[in-house]
């Protein structure tokens, strides 16, 4: 009955734990979804040091261009605002996949374009980054792939 017990309660806290991770990273996605535009702390707070990121216009870079790109446009005023739909999350222990859609609305140009952003999420020290990161532009209705 012990061994019944002590199992019951390792299952009940490995399941809170999921939770727990799930909140955060729904918290932490969000939080920078909301400052990314023009935050560089969201931007160093969000990505792992040795991140991959594949951009949806097909360039491969990492954190510290992503860092300069925020330092260059930090006089520019943004005029885009971006919002995460259709959030799905999946834990693998240390290790998570999040997947949504990226609404970006530019209030100057009246536009909104959407995109696919997958995300590979490690758990260091109590912290999750992101270590991979992939960006696919979404094509308009009734628009046709480019070849």
């Amino acid at each position: 009955m012990r061994a019944i017990t002590l199992s019951l309660l390792l299952v009940l806290a490995a399941a809170q734990s999921r939770a727990d991770d799930r909140e955060e990273l729904q918290k932490l996605l969000h939080h920078f979804i909301d400052n990314a535009a023009s935050n560089a702390e969201a931007h160093q707070r969000f990505w792992a040091e040795d991140l991959i990121y594949t951009s949806s216009a097909g360039k491969r870079f990492g954190k510290e261009q992503i860092m300069q790109g925020m330092e260059k446009g930090a006089d520019e005023p943004m005029t885009v605002s971006y919002a995460a739909e259709d959030v799905d999350i999946r834990l693998l222990g240390d290790t998570a996949v999040v997947a949504f859609k990226l609404v970006a609305n530019d209030s100057d140009k009246g536009e909104k374009n959407y995109y696919f952003n997958t995300g590979t999420f490690v758990k260091r020290q109590g912290d999750w980054y992101v270590l991979a990161w992939q960006a696919t532009q979404i094509p308009e209705e009734g628009s046709k792939p480019k070849n």
